[in-house]
């Protein structure tokens, strides 16, 4: 990553709120999230972006690094991205920012100039974007997911449950698209009906079976079943110690795969799901749930 370095914890949860209301950003600091998005965009009506910036470091004044935190601004072309940048700029490096309706790589690079050494997430919210899914994830990115709100209304389908076949490729292009690219699996879009927990876990549980891995939120109830979802069962973080356990100290060839003493081999991709499966174990307290099972 050109950028920043990514962050050693893996994040399982992103919570956004409003930039326009502290009270909102002070509760979203203490929910218990590994990312707190402050939302300049989508929650903030245009007669109060000049305020919600204004917020922003106060609301940060006692923030110490954790959880994570990233500033969503306003979209390139904009009237305000260019004011939210600038604000950003002065806040601890520490803070990344979310740019959304990312197109191409070229936008990505477009807000990097204003702040070369801080960390971006790209939000992917079209159909042109989607298209240049890898093109952005190898931009320099942090991270890339999508915002399907505006991405439903890009490719024409129907809200809800009906239009979730027509979304099927794009997730998987993004989930391409990081791989290829060297990035963390993209968390998932919000699940907007806070009430029906049901439903988000089996929304989660189908998109992990994608490869995405987390989820962002849009109110804290949603963070538990999240991260629940997401956590590894107790198989899978026995499959992975056993993995490493083969492994041992035993180097890679040069086509980075391992020949165990048996004669079976174990590649790299393999090594490293293993580590980070011990690893989202060993951050949540757990080695997973047997009665988890969740895929």
């Amino acid at each position: 990553m050109t950028r920043n370095a990514a962050h050693n914890h893996i994040p399982l949860t992103l919570l956004y709120a409003p930039g326009n209301r502290p009270d909102r950003v002070a509760k979203a600091l203490v929910a218990g999230a590994d990312v707190v998005v402050i939302d300049l965009e989508d929650a903030v009506v245009p007669a109060q972006k000049t305020a919600a910036r204004s917020h922003l470091a106060p609301a940060l004044s006692e923030w110490g690094g954790s959880p994570q935190v990233q500033v969503r601004v306003n979209a390139r072309g904009s009237e305000w991205h260019k004011a939210d940048l600038e604000t950003v700029a002065e806040l601890d490096l520490r803070v990344g920012i979310r740019l959304p309706k990312v197109h191409s790589a070229e936008d990505v690079q477009a807000a990097a100039t204003t702040d070369p050494a801080r960390g971006i997430h790209a939000l992917i919210e079209s159909a042109l974007g989607v298209e240049n899914a890898f093109g952005i994830a190898s931009a320099g990115v942090i991270s890339v997911g999508l915002g399907e709100a505006d991405l439903r209304s890009s490719l024409g389908l129907r809200a809800g449950a009906a239009g979730e076949p027509g979304l099927a490729w794009q997730r998987a292009r993004i989930v391409n698209a990081a791989a290829a690219a060297g990035l963390l699996p993209p968390l998932m879009s919000v699940y907007t009906n806070v009430r029906d927990e049901d439903g988000l876990r089996r929304s989660c549980e189908a998109g992990r079976a994608l490869g995405f891995l987390g989820r962002s939120a849009i109110h804290p109830a949603q963070l538990a079943p999240i991260r629940e979802s997401f956590t590894p069962t107790h198989a899978e973080v026995l499959q992975a110690e056993e993995t490493l356990r083969r492994v041992g100290d035993r180097t890679s060839d040069a086509a980075g795969t391992v020949v165990l003493a048996d004669g079976s081999f174990i590649d790299a991709a393999m090594v490293e799901t293993a580590r980070r499966v011990l690893g989202i174990a060993q951050q949540n307290g757990n080695a997973g749930d047997e009665d988890n099972n969740s895929v």
